[in-house]
């Protein structure tokens, strides 16, 4: 079974409006213990992200209005930024959002390619925020029950034979009889495709070596 985003994100959505102040921005990351709040419009749509680090420039940027010929975008933005009282001022744009029914596999590929910690879920009709994913929602897929585990490797294996499953803390042993070496390697893919596993000791014996690569005569 794949997992999608809504069978983990949380359903509360963290957000400001983007006339939130410093203040309440920071009261809200408090709140909920976040590191991050989505700003939204008034009809509750994804407008940008205010992180910690965004926070952070208010500390560390000292020349906030003095510009440079010479710098670059990103400068330029981190100088508005730190100028910045509200959360339209303060957030980086656009919002990076998920739908609820996004594979889970995906979620977290975005999150790592694009270096945040947690994604505004929205509705895929009407692009209101409804929840939000964080990276500790993703890491749950790590501690799912035992047997819901091994019943979804199950799943993936071959119909035609008889294979043992074990599993603990996410490694699942798999042993068994095929064919070919090369049914072997496309087993041990697909159980370690499967959500939740954390690594596969594959112990299935082959009856024929099809990936032996003879030599050429000379």
């Amino acid at each position: 079974m794949s997992i999608e985003v809504k069978d983990v994100m949380g359903r509360v959505a963290i957000a400001v409006l983007a006339d939130a102040s410093f203040a309440d921005i920071v009261a809200a990351m408090k709140r909920f213990a976040v590191g991050a709040v989505t700003v939204i419009d008034a009809d509750r749509r994804p407008m940008g992200v205010v992180s910690e680090d965004d926070l952070l420039l208010k500390e560390i940027d000292t020349v906030r209005h003095s510009v440079s010929m010479f710098e670059s975008g990103r400068q330029r933005r981190e100088h508005e930024k730190a100028a910045g009282v509200t959360a339209s001022q303060l957030m980086t744009s656009p919002a990076i959002t998920v739908t609820p029914g996004v594979g889970l596999r995906d979620a977290a590929r975005l999150m790592h390619d694009r270096r945040v910690k947690q994604l505004p879920v929205i509705d895929p009709v009407s692009g209101r925020i409804v929840g939000t994913l964080h990276q500790r929602d993703v890491l749950r897929v790590f501690t799912r029950p035992a047997g819901e585990l091994e019943a979804d490797v199950r799943a993936v294996l071959p119909a035609s034979g008889t294979f043992t499953v074990e599993t603990e803390s996410g490694v699942v042993k798999v042993g068994g009889r095929v064919c070919r070496r090369s049914q072997v390697m496309a087993l041990a893919e697909a159980v370690r495709g499967v959500e939740g596993v954390v690594d596969v000791v594959c112990e299935v014996v082959c009856d024929d070596d099809d990936l032996v690569i003879v030599p050429p005569l000379l």
